[in-house]
């Protein structure tokens, strides 16, 4: 018997010591999972967001109001009773010139007009920007939520670092990035005329050859036609270059029209002040 027990001993031994250091593994690695676990990520800063500076275009025609709301990077909505024609004027929008909001994507800028003296209402409305707008958010409103936002803690000292400033005016519009043709005359407070469309004279043109090949008047050309009369009519009382050649052209169109189509008689006469107008200053 004691022979036996001595020859089961060693395996007895071994026994033993394989059950220990397979315990000491496993604590080990149970230890090892404890420490490797990743600490919960700090809350990330939220960047500063890109800014966008309301553009003024009250007493604007609505007509340049658009082109400067979409330069600006805005979308725009025609609320109140008075519709999105043309040649009617801007009386008020909101936001205000000057706000600073959050750039995302299309802020939409809601705009009240005033029905026109000049120009009919004919044809169909361009109440809403062509392409989809998005909400406005002020730039104060965001950064007062990103303060809700953060998670407060006993040891968390209070924010010291200053949000780095926004210029507080909007740059005058167009002065950046875009080339301008020298007017005939300035108009205070006109915008200036962008290179990077039509000249005046080419632009009446063009309505020229259209009203020409015209067989019968469409609401899409009754349209385009009061669209670009209210360009080249503003345009020229705003001293755009050679805007008494385009007159010119223009009232030969308004000619044709009444002559072929029984329409324009009254859109000659606003076309007839607008080249007295401006040959005066001119001279």
């Amino acid at each position: 018997m004691a022979a036996r027990l001595a020859m089961l001993a060693p395996r007895l031994i071994a026994l033993i010591v394989i059950w220990l250091l397979a315990a000491a593994s496993w604590t080990l690695a149970a230890g090892g999972k404890e420490s490797s676990q990743p600490a919960a990520p700090a809350a990330a800063e939220q960047p500063n967001p890109d800014v966008l500076v309301v553009p003024e275009v009250r007493r604007q025609a609505y007509v340049f109001a658009k082109g400067i709301l979409q330069d600006a990077g805005f979308a725009w909505r025609v609320e109140g009773t008075v519709r999105g024609y043309a040649g009617n004027t801007v009386v008020s929008q909101a936001p205000a010139a000057g706000v600073r909001v959050v750039d995302n994507g299309a802020p939409t800028v809601v705009l009240r007009l005033r029905r026109s003296d000049e120009y009919e209402e004919r044809g169909v409305p361009e109440n809403t920007s062509a392409y989809i707008g998005t909400a406005v958010v002020l730039l104060r409103d965001w950064h007062g939520a990103q303060e809700e936002a953060q998670p407060a803690t006993e040891t968390q000292p209070a924010a010291t670092t200053p949000t780095p400033p926004v210029p507080a005016t909007a740059p005058e519009q167009g002065n950046e990035g875009a080339a301008y043709r020298e007017p005939d005359f300035v108009v205070e407070g006109a915008p200036r005329e962008p290179a990077d469309e039509l000249p005046l004279p080419k632009r009446a043109l063009a309505l020229k050859g259209r009203a020409a090949a015209l067989r019968k008047p469409t609401p899409r050309f009754v349209d385009h036609w009061l669209y670009q009369h209210a360009w080249l009519v503003t345009g020229a009382r705003f001293g755009w270059k050679n805007g008494d050649d385009a007159l010119r052209t223009l009232i030969q169109v308004d000619r044709s029209l009444y002559v072929r189509f029984g329409f324009g008689a009254r859109s000659e006469r606003v076309a007839r002040l607008a080249l007295a107008f401006v040959e005066a200053r001119k001279s």
